[in-house]
């Protein structure tokens, strides 16, 4: 790839999950500026009052008035019609001589890290839990890949926003670690199955967000909040914007074997 070519991710159709705090946020941010002008963005979350803060952030910025455009989808990913609203301004969106479409899953919950997996005995609960974290980034990124099919000229990359939990058990934290381990397969077996897409499985690392507050203060195995509120203390968690830009740097170059869990302490 061409120092021009990896300047830029292309005129681009972004379509990016949990958008509206965190991580998501600063990747729709980023994500503006590496698209070439004319390209859009579908940012979807729950938060309508957020989501419509960044999608008023992004349209009034140097991409937005260079000619991005910027969807937002309030939208529940563990339900049908959430899955099915994407798609539909997804479409809205879409770009003439668009040559990149992009998926980035990044919604995602912690779950009760309050208890120990022999406590979780309502089918239910689990259901619920999987159904949002796991099913729904399956199910968005396969009617995502149906919607826009590949075509001579066109680049299909589907980022999975994974965790050090992907690979490494947690004690209290058995609904999250089983989600991203799950995450992680699929996505190992998608880069398998359609070898024209790229696939790339990111752990972000240890963030500054609402979630880190929740695992300090709420996780029942007092190892664990131990160790997250030594990082905290220490100063030893990333902001979501360095670990962001690392992504994006990743991205541009695109020399990861497709499929791969990539770490953000491997960069």
């Amino acid at each position: 790839m061409s120092s021009a070519e990896s300047a830029s991710l292309g005129r681009a159709l972004c379509i990016i999950t949990g958008a509206s705090r965190g991580f998501g946020r600063a990747v729709s941010r980023e994500l503006s500026r590496l698209v070439t002008p004319g390209s859009g963005l579908v940012l979807a979350a729950r938060s309508g009052e957020d989501l419509h803060d960044v999608q008023a952030e992004l349209a009034a910025s140097e991409a937005g008035r260079a000619g991005l455009r910027v969807e937002s989808v309030v939208a529940d990913v563990g339900r049908t019609e959430g899955l099915e609203a994407i798609i539909r301004a997804a479409k809205d969106a879409l770009i003439e001589q668009m040559d990149h479409v992009m998926l980035v899953n990044n919604a995602a919950s912690l779950g009760d890290v309050s208890r120990f997996a022999v406590s979780f005995s309502d089918l239910a609960e689990v259901d619920s839990y999987l159904s949002l974290n796991v099913s729904s980034a399956w199910c968005l990124t396969a009617r995502v890949l149906q919607a826009f099919p590949q075509r001579p000229g066109l680049r299909r990359t589907v980022v999975n926003i994974s965790s050090l939990c992907a690979i490494k058990p947690f004690p209290s934290w058995a609904l999250y670690c089983t989600g991203k381990a799950a995450r992680d397969m699929m996505f190992q077996v998608l880069a398998l199955e359609e070898p024209d897409v790229r696939v790339l499985s990111y752990s972000p690392g240890p963030l500054d967000t609402a979630m880190q507050v929740d695992a300090r203060s709420r996780s029942a195995d007092p190892s664990i909040r131990k160790f997250f509120s030594d990082q905290f203390a220490e100063g030893k968690l990333l902001s979501c914007e360095a670990s962001c830009a690392k992504l994006m740097k990743l991205l541009l170059e695109d020399s990861y074997t497709s499929g791969a869990h990539v770490d953000v302490y491997d960069l």
